[in-house]
Protein backbone atom coordinates (compact mmCIF):
# COMPACT_ATOMS: atom_id res chain seq x y z
CA UNK A 1 0.00 0.00 0.00
CA UNK A 2 1.39 3.55 -0.76
CA UNK A 3 2.39 5.34 2.64
CA UNK A 4 0.52 8.57 1.46
CA UNK A 5 -2.57 7.41 1.00
CA UNK A 6 -6.09 8.93 3.03
CA UNK A 7 -7.86 5.59 3.34
CA UNK A 8 -12.07 6.11 2.52
CA UNK A 9 -14.06 3.61 4.82
CA UNK A 10 -17.81 2.96 2.84
CA UNK A 11 -19.97 1.94 5.68
CA UNK A 12 -23.49 1.43 4.02
CA UNK A 13 -24.43 1.78 0.01
CA UNK A 14 -23.28 4.93 -1.49
CA UNK A 15 -23.92 5.62 -5.01
CA UNK A 16 -21.23 5.80 -7.19
CA UNK A 17 -21.47 9.55 -8.16
CA UNK A 18 -21.45 10.23 -4.83
CA UNK A 19 -18.14 8.69 -4.11
CA UNK A 20 -16.86 9.85 -6.95
CA UNK A 21 -17.73 13.18 -6.11
CA UNK A 22 -16.04 12.94 -2.62
CA UNK A 23 -13.03 11.62 -3.43
CA UNK A 24 -12.30 13.89 -6.00
CA UNK A 25 -12.77 16.62 -3.38
CA UNK A 26 -10.26 14.74 -0.71
CA UNK A 27 -8.06 14.19 -3.25
CA UNK A 28 -8.22 18.30 -4.39
CA UNK A 29 -7.87 19.56 -1.43
CA UNK A 30 -5.38 17.40 0.53
CA UNK A 31 -3.47 16.06 -2.32
CA UNK A 32 -3.19 12.60 -1.21
CA UNK A 33 -4.32 9.31 -3.50
CA UNK A 34 -7.11 7.93 -1.71
CA UNK A 35 -8.02 4.36 -1.14
CA UNK A 36 -11.87 3.16 -1.11
CA UNK A 37 -12.63 0.57 0.92
CA UNK A 38 -16.35 -1.40 1.79
CA UNK A 39 -16.63 -1.54 5.95
CA UNK A 40 -16.93 -4.57 7.79
CA UNK A 41 -18.12 -3.10 10.83
CA UNK A 42 -21.26 -4.54 11.74
CA UNK A 43 -22.86 -1.37 13.27
CA UNK A 44 -25.39 -3.06 15.53
CA UNK A 45 -22.67 -2.94 18.73
CA UNK A 46 -23.20 0.71 18.59
CA UNK A 47 -26.56 1.37 18.73
CA UNK A 48 -27.79 2.78 21.39
CA UNK A 49 -31.66 1.87 21.92
CA UNK A 50 -32.44 4.33 25.06
CA UNK A 51 -31.47 7.44 22.28
CA UNK A 52 -32.25 5.40 19.20
CA UNK A 53 -28.36 6.62 17.86
CA UNK A 54 -25.33 5.29 17.37
CA UNK A 55 -22.34 6.10 19.57
CA UNK A 56 -19.86 8.43 17.81
CA UNK A 57 -16.80 7.69 20.00
CA UNK A 58 -17.38 4.21 19.84
CA UNK A 59 -17.66 4.11 16.14
CA UNK A 60 -14.65 6.47 15.61
CA UNK A 61 -12.39 3.93 17.48
CA UNK A 62 -13.25 1.13 15.31
CA UNK A 63 -13.07 2.75 12.38
CA UNK A 64 -9.31 3.77 13.79
CA UNK A 65 -8.56 0.24 14.15
CA UNK A 66 -9.55 -1.20 10.62
CA UNK A 67 -7.39 1.35 8.94
CA UNK A 68 -4.15 0.63 8.20
CA UNK A 69 -0.97 1.36 9.52
CA UNK A 70 0.55 3.07 6.68
CA UNK A 71 -2.37 5.09 6.12
CA UNK A 72 -1.73 8.82 6.56
CA UNK A 73 -5.92 9.52 7.23
CA UNK A 74 -8.49 7.48 7.21
CA UNK A 75 -12.39 8.33 7.02
CA UNK A 76 -15.73 6.48 7.86
CA UNK A 77 -19.01 7.27 5.76
CA UNK A 78 -21.71 6.54 7.22
CA UNK A 79 -25.68 6.65 6.63
CA UNK A 80 -27.12 6.05 10.84
CA UNK A 81 -27.61 9.07 13.54
CA UNK A 82 -24.34 10.02 15.20
CA UNK A 83 -24.15 10.91 18.50
CA UNK A 84 -21.91 11.97 21.46
CA UNK A 85 -22.77 12.34 25.25
CA UNK A 86 -22.71 15.88 25.43
CA UNK A 87 -24.65 16.41 22.12
CA UNK A 88 -28.15 15.71 20.62
CA UNK A 89 -26.85 14.40 17.47
CA UNK A 90 -23.33 15.27 15.27
CA UNK A 91 -22.66 15.53 11.42
CA UNK A 92 -19.40 13.71 11.72
CA UNK A 93 -15.88 13.67 14.44
CA UNK A 94 -12.37 13.44 13.57
CA UNK A 95 -9.72 12.84 16.30
CA UNK A 96 -8.04 16.41 16.16
CA UNK A 97 -4.76 16.35 14.07
CA UNK A 98 -5.32 12.45 14.60
CA UNK A 99 -5.53 9.86 12.06
CA UNK A 100 -9.23 9.05 11.66
CA UNK A 101 -12.98 10.43 11.35
CA UNK A 102 -16.22 9.43 10.56
CA UNK A 103 -19.47 11.82 8.73
CA UNK A 104 -23.01 10.14 8.60
CA UNK A 105 -25.61 11.85 6.18
CA UNK A 106 -28.41 10.86 8.37
CA UNK A 107 -29.16 14.47 9.95
CA UNK A 108 -28.06 16.21 6.60
CA UNK A 109 -31.53 14.83 4.72
CA UNK A 110 -34.51 17.66 4.73
CA UNK A 111 -37.08 14.97 5.21
CA UNK A 112 -35.77 15.19 8.46
CA UNK A 113 -36.47 19.09 8.84
CA UNK A 114 -39.89 18.52 7.74
CA UNK A 115 -38.60 19.70 4.47
CA UNK A 116 -38.73 18.71 0.78
CA UNK A 117 -36.43 15.62 -0.07
CA UNK A 118 -33.24 17.52 -2.61
CA UNK A 119 -30.71 15.22 -3.04
CA UNK A 120 -28.30 17.76 -4.71
CA UNK A 121 -28.32 19.36 -1.51
CA UNK A 122 -28.00 16.52 0.46
CA UNK A 123 -24.46 15.47 -1.34
CA UNK A 124 -23.17 18.85 -0.93
CA UNK A 125 -23.89 18.87 2.70
CA UNK A 126 -21.94 15.66 2.70
CA UNK A 127 -19.15 16.58 0.76
CA UNK A 128 -18.82 19.71 3.25
CA UNK A 129 -18.52 17.79 6.31
CA UNK A 130 -16.57 15.38 4.74
CA UNK A 131 -13.83 17.92 4.16
CA UNK A 132 -14.30 19.74 7.25
CA UNK A 133 -13.75 16.50 9.33
CA UNK A 134 -10.34 15.22 7.07
CA UNK A 135 -8.99 18.79 7.88
CA UNK A 136 -9.80 18.26 11.91
CA UNK A 137 -7.81 15.29 11.33
CA UNK A 138 -4.91 17.42 10.07
CA UNK A 139 -4.77 19.59 12.75
CA UNK A 140 -7.14 22.90 11.29
CA UNK A 141 -9.47 24.45 14.54
CA UNK A 142 -12.91 25.71 13.93
CA UNK A 143 -12.41 29.09 12.32
CA UNK A 144 -14.79 32.24 12.44
CA UNK A 145 -14.94 33.33 8.79
CA UNK A 146 -18.62 32.82 7.96
CA UNK A 147 -17.95 31.31 4.64
CA UNK A 148 -14.94 29.24 5.10
CA UNK A 149 -15.51 25.27 5.34
CA UNK A 150 -13.87 24.85 8.86
CA UNK A 151 -16.70 26.95 10.14
CA UNK A 152 -18.20 25.07 13.05
CA UNK A 153 -21.89 23.66 12.00
CA UNK A 154 -24.77 22.69 14.54
CA UNK A 155 -27.28 22.39 12.30
CA UNK A 156 -27.77 22.28 8.56
CA UNK A 157 -28.59 25.83 7.81
CA UNK A 158 -24.52 26.58 9.11
CA UNK A 159 -23.52 23.91 6.86
CA UNK A 160 -25.72 25.73 3.86
CA UNK A 161 -24.77 29.28 4.48
CA UNK A 162 -20.65 28.47 3.83
CA UNK A 163 -18.42 27.12 1.14
CA UNK A 164 -16.59 24.17 0.29
CA UNK A 165 -13.56 26.06 0.19
CA UNK A 166 -11.52 27.17 3.02
CA UNK A 167 -11.01 30.90 3.73
CA UNK A 168 -6.85 31.63 3.06
CA UNK A 169 -6.13 31.62 6.73
CA UNK A 170 -6.83 28.22 6.83
CA UNK A 171 -6.16 27.02 3.46
CA UNK A 172 -2.64 28.27 4.25
CA UNK A 173 -2.23 26.45 7.67
CA UNK A 174 -3.69 23.63 5.72
CA UNK A 175 -0.77 24.11 3.54
CA UNK A 176 1.51 24.36 6.05
CA UNK A 177 0.41 20.89 7.33
CA UNK A 178 0.18 18.85 4.30
CA UNK A 179 3.61 20.30 3.21
CA UNK A 180 4.55 18.88 6.52
CA UNK A 181 3.38 15.36 5.80
CA UNK A 182 5.64 15.23 2.45
CA UNK A 183 9.02 16.05 3.96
Amino acid sequence: MDKRSIIVISCGHFERHVLEKITADLIHFFRFPLIVKECTLDLSGFYNPTRRQYDANLILKAISMLSSPDAIKTIGLMRVDLYIPILTYIFGQSMLDGSTGIVSLYRLRNELYGLEQDDRLLIERFRKVIVHEMAHAFGLIHCLNPSCIMRSSTYVEDLDQKDLEFCFKCKTELDERLNAFRI
